[in-house]
């Protein structure tokens, strides 16, 4: 099934008009076969670590193409300021949007499926306000529907066969995956492929049962065209939602790169642990998602 179709398909279910059982299949998987580019900027001015770590990486236009529609998924599961760093930094969030525009977005969404109250979160992030303060109206943050939560069948998958995912995340013509670098209690880390649970629905603390493989399965349906971790400020202690200041690292860097598995394992190693020592990195390499060996990634580093 080639993304045209499937996003007619999806358009067609949520109106009530398909034919066959509501159910999309968005399988199969490809390794790149030349080594991932992966941009790595530092410094104090995060909207322009945002830019440079992009800019190393062949630039925006790269991945956002005139009239694309874009989503933009931060981590705002959390009712919790920007400085406690459990939810992705209004300034990253803000300059994505800004260079999204400047490559010819026709629409942006921004959005999460929040742990804490929607709204509390929302407003506690920062994101919002950065936001409004851009005055486009392209931009969009919305609330979760749950009415557009669909069923996918995960072909690829090896622990998850199916699960419902949020249309939005699925069709759009360009997305943005955009993570906070946390510590996480089951997890061990929450990086780029954890975040693909603000996308889905359904019981999602079924999927810590077996969150490594899990994660993997998901990846092979939700497909970010590029990543950007905020390591800005990294949460080292009782994440994912910390509380504390004393539990945050400031560490003033972003990574940008294409390669969902390379950009958690370099993540990683910020936090002096390796990238085999997280299960969802070896899982989702495994089922060839991206590249883990350091040497074979192409990392590019730029200091602001």
């Amino acid at each position: 099934m080639n993304r045209r179709q499937f996003v007619r398909d999806v358009l067609l279910w949520s109106a009530g008009l398909s034919l066959g059982v509501p159910c999309f299949d968005v399988g199969g998987i490809s390794a790149a076969s030349a080594p991932p580019l992966l941009g790595v900027a530092s410094g104090k001015d995060y909207s322009l670590l945002v830019e440079k770590a992009i800019e190393v990486i062949g630039g925006i236009k790269g991945f956002v193409k005139s009239g694309d529609r874009v989503v933009i998924k931060p981590n705002i599961g959390w009712d919790r300021t920007p400085e406690l760093g459990a939810n992705t930094h209004p300034l990253v969030v803000r300059r994505l949007a800004e260079l999204a525009l400047d490559a010819g977005a026709s629409g942006i969404q921004v959005f999460d499926n929040t742990c804490n109250e929607k709204r509390r979160c929302y407003a506690s992030s920062g994101i919002i306000d950065e936001l409004e303060k851009i005055g486009d109206k392209r931009i969009r943050w919305e609330h979760i529907d749950p009415r557009k939560f669909v069923p996918v069948d995960i072909s690829a998958g090896k622990s998850l066969k199916r699960w419902e995912i949020y249309q939005d995340a699925l069709t759009a013509d360009c997305y943005i995956n955009v993570p906070v670098a946390k510590h996480h209690g089951l997890s061990r880390l929450s990086l780029g492929l954890k975040n693909a649970m603000g996308v889905i629905g359904g019981n999602r603390g079924k999927l810590h049962q077996n969150i490594g493989q899990d994660l993997a399965d998901l990846a092979t349906v939700v497909k970010p065209q590029l990543i950007v971790i905020d390591a800005t400020r990294m949460l080292l202690r009782n994440g994912p939602q910390g509380g504390r200041v004393e539990d945050v690292k400031i560490a003033d860097t972003v990574i940008a790169t294409a390669d969902p598995v390379a950009a958690d394992a370099y993540a990683t190693t910020l936090f002096g642990l390796r990238p085999e020592e997280i299960d969802s990195t070896v899982a989702a390499y495994k089922m060839g998602l991206g590249e883990i060996d350091l040497q074979r990634i192409q990392i590019r580093t730029v200091q602001v």
